[in-house]
């Protein structure tokens, strides 16, 4: 469990597009004055819609462009110069479209985090849409979980689900999981800025308090007791 001590939990974002997890996490920070701070947002690409939005609401945005590095390593170290400007306690992956190396993944162990559109272990990598209807699965959601060298493996911290229609597409199927995106990536930043996630001994991911963090279609957390 990271240390928040009477800090407010620093946040850096990477984003490669419109980083519509972002936004949503940032609106949710400020609408309910969470204790915790969107840093900086940083992006791959300078065209990325979503650093528009951040400088709109003045956050501070910057860009490190994969392209002009010979390779990955010089990529990762560029990026993890500017992530350390803000010693951030976690590093929230949303649409960041990267491959990182195991050397950066190793540098924020235990505070680096994905949101991945599929329910992992199934589906890793891209196309994870179109992937779900080749085999027919008829639950698809999404994951949110710790980094690890092992692309789209790490220890899960929340997963949310939508059914399959015999009608859907990629698309269609993308649109219906975005909502329960938002809403889970939303809750799991209150967790973290309050200090409840923490991995064990088995690198399984613990929220106190919170006996399941499986999210329903509509976007809400079950309720196991089925208590209001």
């Amino acid at each position: 469990m990271v240390n928040l001590q009477n800090d407010a939990c620093r946040l850096v974002i990477l984003i490669s597009g419109r980083g519509s997890n972002m936004q949503t996490i940032v609106d949710t920070i400020v609408r309910e004055s969470l204790p915790a701070q969107v840093c900086a947002v940083i992006s791959n690409r300078a065209d990325a819609a979503g650093l528009d939005w951040a400088a709109g609401r003045g956050l501070t945005t910057h860009v490190v462009p994969h392209r002009v590095f010979d390779s990955r390593q010089e990529f990762d170290a560029a990026l993890a110069e500017v992530i350390d400007q803000y010693q951030p306690h976690y590093v929230l992956l949303a649409g960041f479209m990267r491959v990182l190396t195991p050397g950066f993944v190793e540098r924020y162990e235990g505070r680096l985090i994905n949101i991945h559109p599929s329910l992992l272990p199934s589906f890793p990598g891209l196309h994870t849409h179109q992937q779900a209807l080749v085999d027919g699965v008829q639950w698809h959601g999404c994951t949110v979980h710790f980094v690890t060298a092992k692309l789209d493996h790490g220890p899960i911290v929340a997963q949310g689900i939508v059914p399959v229609l015999a009608s859907d597409e990629p698309d269609a199927l993308s649109a219906r999981l975005l909502n329960v995106e938002h809403r889970m990536y939303a809750q799991v930043v209150r967790w973290l800025a309050q200090g409840r996630v923490s991995l064990d001994e088995n690198q399984i991911v613990r929220v106190e308090g919170v006996p399941t963090r499986a999210f329903l279609p509509d976007g809400s957390l079950l309720n196991p007791s089925g208590e209001e």
